[in-house]
């Protein structure tokens, strides 16, 4: 036992080392010196300034990301995965599919689309009729029909999604990527999130939350027809009153962090501030749609007052359009709203009347989102930008058999598809079964697609970790692998 016994002059004097050795690496990281924080691959974060940009761990391909993303599942055999053994035994037994129980019950007999599918583009891709302004852009976009899922409700897929994690608490993507890049513009939030017109998708603010991650790196969300909450002055309060009581906080704030300078929390919140007071400048700015031509509104079917929906989606994509002209680093842009009391009334969940269902959300969401695609091109602004239309999981090829008009949750093979900076277009990554419903061809996991995207911003994604609780969580958890046929 003699070997572990320390005098009390020993222990006093090691224990005296330590501090001063874990003060010195603390103020080593403090001032963005200390090697091993560099090395690991996560950033070092100004903290009077977060969302400075910070450099990529390689030379990137993209330097922003807009995400697309249609809540409620949309069908994969409806839209952009032409199965022409689908449509020819329309109403006959999947082989093998005997006593199929899925998500909500018993599957029936094969049912072919309702859509026709007819080849778009010089490329000839086969894409439904249901999306046929979109399907003219093929030559702009990289398909994957292989992506799998890992759980088949629809609030937890959406936040495994978004985050790589069914379970809430976990940074989303734009989090990840904020907190890693910062922004190239700091008078506007380095990632928006754009809810639905009609409302938030089911997993709500799990897609865009910043989990452990620094509160900062959370989406900012707010559309076109609900402005940023809590952004404008009272009314009772003038603009001069207004300037003269933050210029008194301002004063106060940099007192305080004058006599604790090492608080990154205090130097934070005053960046918080300062930004809050930058976008009552620059957010009216963004949201004024009077500066826009007659005829981009148009193009978009903004100016549609016979849907007021798709005029609603139509705007939330120029919005879309005008952060990404701005530099803001990550827009989320969602198609598709929870809402109780309705199957699938807002957003793609399709179980029955999917004729009805899908033609109805096709109108809101085609013209609009082609026209975002077309005019990002048009403006150059696709030259820097990755553009990433998902979806949670895709949809059975077999009817529901309790309700004979719809198709039930489907993870076992759906599709994704990307558009500019980086990836090869026209491209088609990865194949589903004959019938759709199985990936059999490449199969691309979530991990994969979400370190793909990591990789085209510039990041590797086991290194881009954070130390939460003991584990050095990562978006891709301990999976993914770069998707590097689709690479440009």
């Amino acid at each position: 036992m003699n070997q572990f016994w320390q005098n009390r002059r020993d222990f006093l004097g090691s224990t005296t080392s330590g501090l001063a050795g874990i003060a010195l690496a603390s103020l080593l990281q403090q001032d963005g010196l200390l090697a091993a924080e560099e090395d690991s691959g996560r950033p070092v974060i100004p903290p009077a300034r977060p969302f400075s940009s910070r450099s990529a761990h390689f030379e990137a391909r993209a330097k922003q990301v807009l995400v697309i993303y249609c809540s409620g599942a949309v069908s994969q055999v409806d839209t952009f995965d032409y199965k022409p053994e689908l449509q020819k035994r329309d109403g006959q037994a999947m082989p093998g599919a005997e006593g199929l129980i899925t998500s909500q019950g018993a599957q029936g007999n094969l049912l072919k689309s309702a859509w026709d599918f007819k080849p778009r583009g010089e490329c000839g891709k086969m894409t439904s009729d249901l999306f046929p302004q979109l399907g003219n852009l093929a030559d702009d976009m990289c398909f994957i029909h292989s992506l799998s899922g890992k759980t088949a409700a629809h609030g937890p897929a959406e936040t495994f999604m978004s985050t790589g994690y069914s379970l809430s608490g976990f940074p989303s993507m734009g989090s990840w990527m904020t907190w890693a890049m910062g922004t190239e513009n700091e008078e506007l939030p380095a990632y928006v999130a754009i809810p639905d017109p009609r409302g938030k998708p089911q997993a709500s603010v799990d897609n865009w939350g910043a989990g452990f991650l620094p509160a900062a790196f959370q989406g900012t969300d707010f559309n076109a027809s609900q402005p940023l909450r809590n952004l404008e002055r009272p009314a009772n309060i003038g603009e001069e009153t207004d300037a003269r009581a933050r210029d008194f906080l301002q004063r106060m704030n940099r007192m305080q962090l004058e006599e604790f300078p090492g608080d990154s929390e205090l130097s934070a919140r005053i960046a918080s501030y300062e930004l809050a007071a930058k976008m009552q400048l620059t957010i009216p700015d963004i949201m004024d749609f009077s500066t826009e031509r007659k005829t981009t509104l148009q193009m978009y079917g903004a100016d549609d007052s016979s849907n007021k929906t798709k005029a609603g989606y139509a705007k939330n994509c120029i919005l879309a359009r005008r952060l990404l002209e701005k530099d803001v680093r990550f827009v989320q842009l969602f198609n598709g709203a929870y809402q109780t009391g309705g199957e699938g009334v807002s957003n793609w969940d399709a179980h029955s009347q999917i004729v009805k269902r899908y033609g109805a959300h096709g109108e809101i969401f085609d013209q609009p989102t082609a026209a975002l695609l077309a005019d990002l091109k048009q403006r150059g602004i696709l030259n820097d930008t990755l553009v990433v239309w998902c979806t949670e999981f895709g949809r059975m090829p077999t009817v529901q058999a309790s309700k004979k008009a719809g198709r039930d949750h489907n993870i076992q093979g759906f599709t994704a598809w990307l558009a500019g900076a980086g990836v090869k277009a026209p491209f088609t990554f990865g194949a589903t079964d004959e019938f759709g419903y199985r990936a059999v061809e490449n199969k691309v996991s979530v991990y994969d697609f979400h370190a793909t995207i990591l990789h085209l911003l510039g990041i590797h994604h086991k290194r881009l970790t954070y130390r939460h609780n003991g584990f050095d969580r990562r978006l891709t958890d301990v999976h993914g692998n770069i998707i590097s046929d689709i690479i440009a």
